[in-house]
């Protein structure tokens, strides 16, 4: 985890560049620092690798002030992804992935292997490129390396500074996608400078947003999109992405993981009992490996008692991925909407309540009720 406290950077001649920064970057959180040119972001990210230091405050990772931390040390434990990339063009790929590994003196089979591992990870094959050299890449390619190059020494820090800024929109929204798909596997504290507010509600799991030196809001892309605290934020955001967001959220944000299941396996006798304990009509019926298979109802349970669970499970009742709009079960005619992973893997119900509440809210604000 990454603290600042109450951090403060003043120039030489008397530029006040960051003022009274308070901020959290925890531990396997995507954050991204955004604003306008001269906010702060950069300047920000450069005192978390010590490449300036900070006037007053105080910097501390995992509990140790960051002053006491040897800056090159620092250095080789933190991954670093520029927008220019800055892949050596002398070296071969295999080389630029391994130049942190080698500064630390890996024995050569264990940085062979991580670099055969790094370069699968991002889909290029190691037998095809690892003795190409960066010119002979595309852009994109080039910046896949430099971002598994940041993670060759297992850092649980990894810094970017508009690292996908330079590339074409396809590149780029490629980038963005493998980032997201690449965090679930590593779980790394990554801090994310942009100046593009699409890539930040894309990626992020914290957004920073900073003006003049401050941090004007800071939280999930759902709540800035939500509930933007001023009219700064309302701008920078946009109209059209505000107007979007105001729709419902996915399914995820109304998830009620409570909620039983039953395996397909067990006895009718002790679906009916929970479901008359948990005081629930319908219950969602798994498989051994907790995969949806549908719905079964109280009323048939109880009028069935000689029959196996099996053969009374509604497949009807179609179960939502978790990234669904939650509009699609308003429009539709259902009383359960079990939620699943893209594997089927069942995860809970919709809470109805919860759902309901958000309806009222929505309808009280656009009618211009206040409580």
């Amino acid at each position: 985890m990454i603290q600042l406290k109450n951090v403060n950077k003043v120039y030489e001649d008397g530029f006040h560049a960051l003022k009274n920064i308070n901020l959290t970057f925890e531990e396997g959180k995507l954050n991204v620092l955004i604003g306008p040119s001269g906010c702060g972001k950069t300047t920000t990210m450069k005192l978390l690798n010590r490449l300036i230091d900070y006037t007053d405050g105080e910097l501390t990772v995992d509990g140790k002030l960051i002053s006491d931390i040897n800056p090159i040390e620092l250095r080789r434990q933190m991954g670093y992804v520029i927008q220019s990339i800055g892949l050596f063009p002398h070296m071969t790929i295999f080389d630029n992935v391994a130049t942190v590994p080698k500064l630390l003196k890996w024995d050569k089979q264990k940085i062979s292997k991580k670099v055969d591992e790094l370069l699968k990870m991002v889909d290029l094959d190691p037998e095809m490129y690892r003795e190409r050299y960066p010119h002979e890449l595309s852009g994109g390619q080039q910046q896949r390396i430099g971002v598994i190059r940041a993670l060759a020494a297992e850092p649980k820090i990894i810094l970017m500074d508009e690292p996908f800024s330079a590339l074409d929109p396809i590149s780029r929204e490629q980038l963005q996608d493998e980032l997201v798909r690449l965090q679930k596997e590593i779980n790394k504290t990554i801090i994310f400078v942009t100046h593009d507010m699409d890539e930040a509600i894309k990626i992020a799991d914290q957004i920073i947003l900073m003006r003049d030196g401050e941090v004007v809001q800071k939280g999930s892309p759902h709540e800035l999109l939500t509930n933007p605290i001023n009219q700064f934020v309302e701008d920078f955001i946009g109209e059209d992405r505000l107007r979007q967001a105001r729709g419902l959220p996915p399914m995820t944000a109304f998830v009620n993981e409570d909620y039983p299941s039953v395996k397909v396996t067990a006895s009718l006798d002790a679906a009916i009992h929970v479901m008359v304990d948990k005081k629930k009509d319908q219950m969602p019926i798994v498989d051994a490996d907790d995969k949806y298979l549908g719905i079964l109802s109280l009323y048939d349970a109880v009028k069935n008692r000689d029959s196996e669970i099996k053969e009374l499970v509604d497949e009807s009742v179609i179960a939502y991925r978790e990234s669904a709009e939650v509009e699609k079960f308003v429009a539709s005619k259902e009383t359960i909407a079990p939620i699943v992973h893209e594997d089927m893997t069942f995860i809970g119900v919709l809470d109805q309540d919860q759902l309901l509440e958000v309806l009222h809210e929505q309808i009280d604000q656009k009618s211009g009720v206040t409580s």
